[in-house]
């Protein structure tokens, strides 16, 4: 079959090129929404013909990671079809396209769920691909080991299914890599049991923000696995979906879930309470939401925003903080500090996240205690140039606690400092992608450092 591509001012270039972060537009040449093999088949035999390198995305949230599109075909994935869940098995098939929130509402009924994201509106393929640290990380690890087959395009245009007993060489650079080996048009991942949490957010006026982040530093230091959680320092927008306790300034929210591991939610309980209490008594909260509940409520849990928007943001992996660390933390990022930041926070990490997995794929392991992310919406008065200067004011004041490493799905820049790979790893990935496209047909859908071979981007 042949396919219709799209070019700029066409409908159907718009909504291949549709993106999540709209200060990141893709920019193709040409563009097709794919929801077929045979259909990537064609969109591939089109770039061949054309010399055009191809380009990937799905629902495009990964927009700001991803180098410009110049020149190249884009296909957008967006496979028809149900996800499949064998309960019996524990395992679920996702087509590419699919959302998180479409994946757990396939799976919940069961009494299962997989390692998700925060945000119901991110494509599960593109997460799982990108490695992806969920809040279910601490109990079950990076969720890209919880993935079991991949189904994909190659260059040539033959359809696969990998794993670990088909092509585990491929199964494994998949699994972080850091793309660049044909078009994935589904996955299938591992389930675990659970069907209750506790989770929610507190928050309270920034003036405590010291105070707070100490006290939920060493909580940090020996927390159980099953429960997982971050801290962030909030400057939200007057706008009606914000309530109103938290429009007068910024604020400092600790948010997060606790599993009721065996179904024991008592233990749960406990073991929240063991977090919130200190917390509490630093100060009174503002509000403090949290609930024992279904699993499916932790998609809401962060507060994510579900629209896309222009936003600009940087992250860094950390070392564990001391005193200086907290208290530089807090000078940056805390009152006073004039950061146009809506958001800067840490994600805990550590538990199963920090167990290497041999059966993991090429990014199987977080060596780090904390992810800090910050970010920023233009609007109004707060410019690029304002969000990317203070956000270079907090990567120096956080620098002596840097890994130098990073997580892939929490990159929002193609231009920041990043790498997830060893140097030996970069090398096993390039031989990979020699193999299956020696032709170089996906050479440009290499998110940057994850190629030791300089000719291969």
């Amino acid at each position: 079959m042949n396919i219709a591509v799209a070019v700029p001012g066409e409908p159907a270039y718009d909504e291949a090129t549709r993106v999540f972060n709209l200060a990141a537009p893709a920019r193709p040449t040409v563009a097709v929404t794919a929801r077929t093999v045979e259909e990537v088949r064609a969109a591939l035999r089109y770039a061949r013909s054309g010399g055009l390198p191809v380009r990937v995305h799905s629902t495009g949230h990964a927009a700001g990671s991803a180098a410009p599109m110049d020149e190249a075909l884009l296909i957008r994935t967006a496979f028809a079809g149900p996800v499949e869940v064998d309960a019996d098995e524990r395992v679920a098939r996702i087509p590419a396209g699919v959302r998180w929130g479409a994946v757990v509402a396939a799976t919940a009924p069961h009494g299962l769920v997989p390692p998700h994201g925060s945000a119901a509106t991110v494509g599960a393929v593109g997460y799982l691909l990108r490695g992806g640290i969920s809040f279910y990380g601490r109990a079950v690890g990076v969720a890209a080991n919880s993935v079991r087959a991949i189904e994909l395009v190659t260059a040539d245009g033959e359809f696969h299914r990998v794993s670990a007993d088909r092509d585990p060489d491929l199964f494994w650079a998949l699994r972080g890599g850091g793309g660049g080996f044909g078009v994935v048009t589904a996955i299938e991942v591992a389930l675990f049991p659970v069907t209750t949490v506790v989770t929610g957010t507190t928050f309270w006026p920034a003036a405590h923000a010291e105070a707070l982040l100490r006290t939920w530093q060493k909580w940090t230091l020996d927390a159980p696995n099953e429960a997982s959680t971050s801290l962030r320092v909030l400057n939200l927008p007057p706008v009606p979906e914000v309530p109103p306790q938290l429009r007068d300034g910024p604020v400092v929210g600790v948010d997060g879930v606790v599993l009721a591991a065996g179904g024991d939610v008592e233990r749960a309980r406990r073991q929240t309470e063991d977090l919130l209490a200190p917390l509490r008594s630093v100060a009174e909260p503002l509000i403090d939401d949290w609930q024992v509940t279904a699993a499916g409520a932790v998609l809401e849990t962060h507060m994510d925003p579900s629209d896309p928007l222009p936003y600009v943001g940087d992250h860094l992996l950390l070392r564990e903080l001391d005193d200086a660390g907290v208290t530089e933390f807090v000078r940056v990022l805390g009152e006073g500090s004039g950061s146009p930041l809506v958001m800067a926070g840490l994600r805990q990490l550590g538990g199963a996240l920090a167990d290497p997995d041999r059966a993991g794929g090429a990014f199987d392991r977080v060596a780090a205690h904390y992810a800090y992310s910050g970010s920023a919406a233009l609007a109004g008065p707060v410019t690029e140039e304002a969000i990317t200067a203070h956000c270079a004011v907090v990567r120096a004041a956080l620098g002596p606690w840097d890994t130098g490493r990073t997580v892939p799905t929490f990159v929002d820049s193609h231009r920041q400092p990043q790498g997830h790979l060893s140097e030996t790893d970069r090398a096993a990935v390039d031989r990979v992608r020699a193999r299956v496209d020696p032709g170089g047909l996906f050479r440009t859908d290499i998110a940057p450092d994850t190629a030791l071979d300089a000719t291969a981007l």
